[in-house]
Protein backbone atom coordinates (compact mmCIF):
# COMPACT_ATOMS: atom_id res chain seq x y z
CA UNK A 1 0.00 0.00 0.00
CA UNK A 2 0.79 3.54 -0.82
CA UNK A 3 0.07 6.18 1.73
CA UNK A 4 -0.11 9.71 2.14
CA UNK A 5 0.30 11.19 5.62
CA UNK A 6 -0.42 14.85 6.26
CA UNK A 7 1.22 16.68 9.32
CA UNK A 8 3.58 13.54 9.11
CA UNK A 9 6.27 15.23 11.49
CA UNK A 10 3.87 15.47 14.20
CA UNK A 11 3.04 13.29 17.23
CA UNK A 12 0.59 11.74 15.63
CA UNK A 13 1.88 11.62 11.80
CA UNK A 14 4.95 10.14 12.87
CA UNK A 15 4.17 7.44 14.75
CA UNK A 16 1.75 6.54 11.62
CA UNK A 17 4.42 6.80 9.62
CA UNK A 18 6.63 4.55 11.98
CA UNK A 19 3.46 2.15 11.81
CA UNK A 20 3.09 1.67 7.85
CA UNK A 21 6.62 1.68 7.05
CA UNK A 22 7.15 -1.45 9.93
CA UNK A 23 3.92 -3.34 7.85
CA UNK A 24 6.45 -2.59 4.04
CA UNK A 25 4.24 0.39 3.27
CA UNK A 26 5.32 3.26 1.09
CA UNK A 27 5.05 6.36 2.63
CA UNK A 28 4.26 9.99 1.56
CA UNK A 29 4.71 12.79 4.19
CA UNK A 30 3.09 16.88 3.35
CA UNK A 31 5.06 18.61 5.98
CA UNK A 32 5.22 22.62 5.50
CA UNK A 33 8.48 23.84 4.51
CA UNK A 34 9.41 25.04 8.21
CA UNK A 35 8.04 21.90 9.50
CA UNK A 36 10.67 20.18 12.66
CA UNK A 37 11.58 16.80 11.08
CA UNK A 38 13.20 15.45 14.17
CA UNK A 39 10.37 12.76 15.04
CA UNK A 40 10.58 11.39 11.48
CA UNK A 41 14.54 10.67 12.07
CA UNK A 42 15.31 7.27 10.45
CA UNK A 43 11.98 6.98 8.77
CA UNK A 44 12.24 6.49 4.50
CA UNK A 45 9.08 8.12 3.56
CA UNK A 46 9.07 10.69 1.16
CA UNK A 47 8.31 13.99 2.41
CA UNK A 48 6.67 16.47 -0.10
CA UNK A 49 6.92 20.31 1.28
CA UNK A 50 3.67 22.30 1.28
CA UNK A 51 0.56 23.73 2.60
CA UNK A 52 -2.53 21.90 3.51
CA UNK A 53 -4.31 24.53 2.14
CA UNK A 54 -2.16 24.49 -1.34
CA UNK A 55 -4.62 22.42 -4.14
CA UNK A 56 -0.89 21.59 -5.95
CA UNK A 57 1.12 20.80 -3.39
CA UNK A 58 -1.79 18.22 -2.24
CA UNK A 59 -2.17 16.79 -5.53
CA UNK A 60 1.96 16.29 -5.80
CA UNK A 61 1.49 14.43 -2.56
CA UNK A 62 -1.64 12.01 -3.30
CA UNK A 63 -0.41 11.66 -6.97
CA UNK A 64 -0.55 7.82 -6.78
CA UNK A 65 -1.32 6.94 -3.15
CA UNK A 66 -3.78 4.36 -2.09
CA UNK A 67 -5.05 5.71 0.70
CA UNK A 68 -4.51 9.06 2.53
CA UNK A 69 -4.02 9.75 6.12
CA UNK A 70 -5.49 13.17 7.21
CA UNK A 71 -3.91 14.18 10.89
CA UNK A 72 -2.23 17.54 10.30
CA UNK A 73 -3.80 20.01 12.85
CA UNK A 74 -3.65 23.26 14.48
CA UNK A 75 -3.82 22.34 18.12
CA UNK A 76 -3.95 24.63 21.00
CA UNK A 77 -6.14 25.84 23.87
CA UNK A 78 -6.11 29.77 25.36
CA UNK A 79 -4.99 32.49 23.60
CA UNK A 80 -4.83 31.00 19.73
CA UNK A 81 -5.15 33.06 15.95
CA UNK A 82 -8.38 31.76 15.34
CA UNK A 83 -8.01 32.70 11.53
CA UNK A 84 -4.90 30.76 11.39
CA UNK A 85 -6.38 27.91 12.92
CA UNK A 86 -9.29 27.92 11.15
CA UNK A 87 -6.92 28.15 7.81
CA UNK A 88 -5.63 24.42 8.89
CA UNK A 89 -8.49 23.11 10.53
CA UNK A 90 -11.27 23.84 8.29
CA UNK A 91 -9.89 25.67 4.64
CA UNK A 92 -7.07 22.58 5.24
CA UNK A 93 -9.23 19.63 5.76
CA UNK A 94 -12.09 20.80 2.36
CA UNK A 95 -8.90 20.94 0.46
CA UNK A 96 -7.31 17.49 1.02
CA UNK A 97 -10.75 15.88 0.93
CA UNK A 98 -11.69 17.77 -2.38
CA UNK A 99 -7.99 16.36 -3.46
CA UNK A 100 -8.60 12.81 -2.80
CA UNK A 101 -12.14 13.07 -4.36
CA UNK A 102 -9.99 14.80 -7.75
CA UNK A 103 -7.65 12.08 -7.87
CA UNK A 104 -10.21 8.98 -6.71
CA UNK A 105 -8.01 7.88 -3.67
CA UNK A 106 -9.48 4.51 -2.46
CA UNK A 107 -10.08 5.56 0.82
CA UNK A 108 -9.05 8.19 3.13
CA UNK A 109 -8.77 8.41 6.95
CA UNK A 110 -9.89 11.46 9.30
CA UNK A 111 -8.08 12.08 12.47
CA UNK A 112 -10.79 14.18 14.08
CA UNK A 113 -11.33 14.59 17.85
CA UNK A 114 -14.27 13.33 20.78
CA UNK A 115 -14.56 16.76 21.15
CA UNK A 116 -16.83 17.18 18.50
CA UNK A 117 -19.79 15.92 20.51
CA UNK A 118 -19.68 19.19 22.49
CA UNK A 119 -19.51 19.25 26.22
CA UNK A 120 -21.52 15.76 27.26
CA UNK A 121 -21.61 17.37 31.15
CA UNK A 122 -20.31 13.74 31.83
CA UNK A 123 -23.09 11.80 30.28
CA UNK A 124 -21.37 9.11 28.67
CA UNK A 125 -22.38 8.93 24.67
CA UNK A 126 -21.34 6.88 21.31
CA UNK A 127 -21.27 7.73 17.98
CA UNK A 128 -24.83 8.02 17.65
CA UNK A 129 -24.82 10.96 19.58
CA UNK A 130 -25.80 13.98 18.40
CA UNK A 131 -24.32 17.14 19.68
CA UNK A 132 -26.14 19.89 22.00
CA UNK A 133 -23.96 22.19 23.30
CA UNK A 134 -24.74 25.73 22.04
CA UNK A 135 -21.59 27.56 20.54
CA UNK A 136 -18.45 26.54 21.45
CA UNK A 137 -15.69 26.46 23.81
CA UNK A 138 -12.78 27.26 21.77
CA UNK A 139 -11.45 27.69 18.22
CA UNK A 140 -10.16 24.26 18.65
CA UNK A 141 -13.60 23.22 19.47
CA UNK A 142 -15.25 25.10 16.48
CA UNK A 143 -13.09 24.46 13.72
CA UNK A 144 -12.33 21.01 14.68
CA UNK A 145 -16.70 20.22 14.70
CA UNK A 146 -16.40 22.41 11.12
CA UNK A 147 -13.69 20.40 9.74
CA UNK A 148 -15.91 17.43 10.73
CA UNK A 149 -19.06 18.60 8.90
CA UNK A 150 -16.76 19.16 5.21
CA UNK A 151 -15.65 15.27 5.85
CA UNK A 152 -19.52 14.30 6.70
CA UNK A 153 -20.42 16.13 3.88
CA UNK A 154 -17.92 14.55 1.38
CA UNK A 155 -18.59 11.22 2.46
CA UNK A 156 -22.04 11.55 1.77
CA UNK A 157 -21.32 13.23 -2.09
CA UNK A 158 -19.35 9.54 -2.52
CA UNK A 159 -15.80 10.09 -1.36
CA UNK A 160 -14.57 6.66 0.27
CA UNK A 161 -13.60 8.57 3.93
CA UNK A 162 -13.88 7.05 7.58
CA UNK A 163 -13.37 9.51 10.91
CA UNK A 164 -11.46 8.11 14.02
CA UNK A 165 -12.28 10.55 17.15
CA UNK A 166 -9.32 9.67 19.54
CA UNK A 167 -9.26 10.80 23.11
CA UNK A 168 -6.20 12.67 25.00
CA UNK A 169 -3.58 10.92 22.91
CA UNK A 170 -0.46 9.56 25.44
CA UNK A 171 2.78 8.00 24.10
CA UNK A 172 6.70 8.77 23.48
CA UNK A 173 7.48 12.38 22.27
CA UNK A 174 3.61 13.23 23.88
CA UNK A 175 3.84 17.06 23.74
CA UNK A 176 1.17 17.69 26.46
CA UNK A 177 0.62 15.26 28.76
CA UNK A 178 4.19 13.56 28.94
CA UNK A 179 5.94 17.00 30.33
CA UNK A 180 3.53 17.61 32.59
CA UNK A 181 4.46 13.65 33.87
CA UNK A 182 8.00 14.82 33.78
CA UNK A 183 7.83 17.59 35.87
CA UNK A 184 5.55 15.44 38.34
CA UNK A 185 8.40 12.62 38.76
CA UNK A 186 11.43 15.25 38.96
CA UNK A 187 9.49 16.70 42.28
CA UNK A 188 8.57 19.88 40.53
CA UNK A 189 4.54 19.28 40.35
CA UNK A 190 3.34 20.53 44.23
CA UNK A 191 0.06 21.44 42.55
CA UNK A 192 -2.79 20.53 40.01
CA UNK A 193 -6.60 22.10 39.42
CA UNK A 194 -8.97 19.76 38.80
CA UNK A 195 -8.20 16.39 40.49
CA UNK A 196 -11.91 15.39 39.75
CA UNK A 197 -12.01 15.98 35.83
CA UNK A 198 -12.61 12.49 33.81
CA UNK A 199 -10.54 12.12 30.78
CA UNK A 200 -10.10 9.09 28.28
CA UNK A 201 -7.03 7.92 27.22
CA UNK A 202 -5.43 5.96 24.60
CA UNK A 203 -1.76 5.26 23.09
CA UNK A 204 -0.58 6.37 20.16
CA UNK A 205 0.60 2.89 18.91
CA UNK A 206 -2.91 1.67 19.38
CA UNK A 207 -4.55 4.98 17.33
CA UNK A 208 -2.25 4.60 14.87
CA UNK A 209 -3.98 0.62 15.03
CA UNK A 210 -6.93 2.18 14.73
CA UNK A 211 -6.43 4.19 11.74
CA UNK A 212 -4.73 1.33 9.77
CA UNK A 213 -7.58 -0.57 10.22
CA UNK A 214 -10.21 1.94 9.44
CA UNK A 215 -8.10 2.46 6.06
CA UNK A 216 -8.68 -1.42 5.61
CA UNK A 217 -12.09 -2.71 6.73
CA UNK A 218 -14.02 0.89 8.55
CA UNK A 219 -16.95 1.83 6.59
CA UNK A 220 -17.37 4.13 4.37
CA UNK A 221 -19.17 7.96 6.30
CA UNK A 222 -18.60 5.96 9.59
CA UNK A 223 -17.42 7.76 12.78
CA UNK A 224 -15.25 5.21 15.45
CA UNK A 225 -14.08 7.03 18.69
CA UNK A 226 -11.20 5.61 19.73
CA UNK A 227 -10.35 5.39 23.74
CA UNK A 228 -8.84 2.81 26.11
CA UNK A 229 -10.83 3.69 28.99
CA UNK A 230 -10.88 6.89 31.54
CA UNK A 231 -10.25 8.01 34.82
CA UNK A 232 -10.08 11.58 36.66
CA UNK A 233 -7.05 13.13 37.02
CA UNK A 234 -6.10 12.50 40.44
CA UNK A 235 -6.43 8.96 40.11
CA UNK A 236 -3.79 9.34 37.22
CA UNK A 237 -1.53 11.47 39.72
CA UNK A 238 -2.19 8.45 42.50
CA UNK A 239 -1.23 5.83 40.16
CA UNK A 240 2.03 7.76 39.24
CA UNK A 241 2.40 8.36 42.69
CA UNK A 242 2.12 4.78 44.05
CA UNK A 243 4.72 3.67 40.93
CA UNK A 244 7.36 6.47 42.00
CA UNK A 245 7.44 7.45 45.16
CA UNK A 246 6.67 11.20 44.42
CA UNK A 247 3.92 12.85 46.42
CA UNK A 248 0.58 13.33 44.36
CA UNK A 249 0.68 17.18 43.63
CA UNK A 250 -2.09 18.77 46.00
CA UNK A 251 -5.48 20.24 44.71
CA UNK A 252 -5.43 23.83 43.53
CA UNK A 253 -8.35 25.97 45.14
CA UNK A 254 -10.80 26.22 42.22
CA UNK A 255 -11.76 29.97 43.07
CA UNK A 256 -8.17 30.54 42.93
CA UNK A 257 -7.09 28.92 39.61
CA UNK A 258 -10.39 30.69 37.84
CA UNK A 259 -9.21 34.47 39.20
CA UNK A 260 -5.13 33.53 38.14
CA UNK A 261 -6.82 32.97 34.58
CA UNK A 262 -8.89 35.81 34.70
CA UNK A 263 -5.91 37.68 35.43
CA UNK A 264 -3.76 36.16 33.10
CA UNK A 265 -6.37 36.20 30.13
CA UNK A 266 -5.99 39.84 29.67
CA UNK A 267 -2.05 40.11 30.10
CA UNK A 268 -1.83 37.29 27.45
CA UNK A 269 -3.75 39.06 24.68
CA UNK A 270 -1.52 42.33 25.63
CA UNK A 271 1.69 40.79 25.56
CA UNK A 272 0.97 38.30 22.56
CA UNK A 273 2.13 35.75 25.63
CA UNK A 274 0.18 31.98 25.67
CA UNK A 275 -0.27 31.75 29.75
CA UNK A 276 -0.05 28.39 31.42
CA UNK A 277 -3.77 29.52 32.79
CA UNK A 278 -6.66 31.40 30.58
CA UNK A 279 -9.95 31.54 30.73
CA UNK A 280 -10.42 28.98 28.13
CA UNK A 281 -8.25 26.34 29.67
CA UNK A 282 -10.30 26.77 33.19
CA UNK A 283 -13.02 26.19 31.29
CA UNK A 284 -11.71 22.48 30.25
CA UNK A 285 -10.64 21.99 33.47
CA UNK A 286 -13.71 22.94 35.38
CA UNK A 287 -17.06 23.45 33.46
CA UNK A 288 -16.59 21.02 30.09
CA UNK A 289 -16.97 16.80 30.67
CA UNK A 290 -16.90 15.19 27.19
CA UNK A 291 -17.26 10.70 28.04
CA UNK A 292 -17.07 8.55 25.46
CA UNK A 293 -17.83 4.59 24.62
CA UNK A 294 -15.30 2.99 22.35
CA UNK A 295 -17.38 -0.21 21.81
CA UNK A 296 -17.92 -0.01 18.02
CA UNK A 297 -14.67 0.63 16.84
CA UNK A 298 -13.33 -2.24 19.17
CA UNK A 299 -16.19 -4.44 17.35
CA UNK A 300 -16.13 -3.30 13.94
CA UNK A 301 -12.62 -2.22 13.69
CA UNK A 302 -11.23 -5.36 15.84
CA UNK A 303 -9.65 -2.88 17.92
CA UNK A 304 -7.73 -4.30 20.73
CA UNK A 305 -5.96 -1.11 22.31
CA UNK A 306 -3.90 -1.89 25.29
CA UNK A 307 -5.10 -1.13 28.94
CA UNK A 308 -5.05 2.32 30.66
CA UNK A 309 -2.88 1.08 33.18
CA UNK A 310 -0.37 0.01 30.82
CA UNK A 311 0.00 3.24 29.22
CA UNK A 312 0.33 4.94 32.55
CA UNK A 313 3.38 2.39 32.97
CA UNK A 314 4.95 2.78 29.51
CA UNK A 315 4.79 6.64 30.15
CA UNK A 316 6.38 6.45 34.37
CA UNK A 317 8.93 4.00 32.34
CA UNK A 318 9.61 6.17 29.92
CA UNK A 319 10.19 9.57 32.72
CA UNK A 320 12.23 7.77 34.96
CA UNK A 321 16.11 7.51 34.76
CA UNK A 322 17.12 3.84 33.85
CA UNK A 323 19.32 1.68 35.96
CA UNK A 324 22.88 0.51 35.09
Amino acid sequence: MKALVTGANGFTGSHLVRGLEARGDQVVGLVRPTSDLSKLTGCQVELVKGDITDYNSLEKAMSGVDVVFHTAAYVELGLVDAQAMSKVNIEGTQAVMETAKKLGVSKVVYCSTIGIFGDTQGRVVDETFTREQEGFSSAYDWTKYEAQRIVDEMAQAGLPVVSVLPVGIFGEGDPHFGQIVKLFTDGKLKFWPGRDRVTGIVHVDDLVSAMIKAAEIGQNGEHYIISAGELSIGEMFDFISEKTGVPTPKEAPPWLIRLIGNILTPIGQLLNWQPPLSRERVHYIYDRCVRVDATKAKKELNWEPRSVQSILEQLVGQQLPSKS
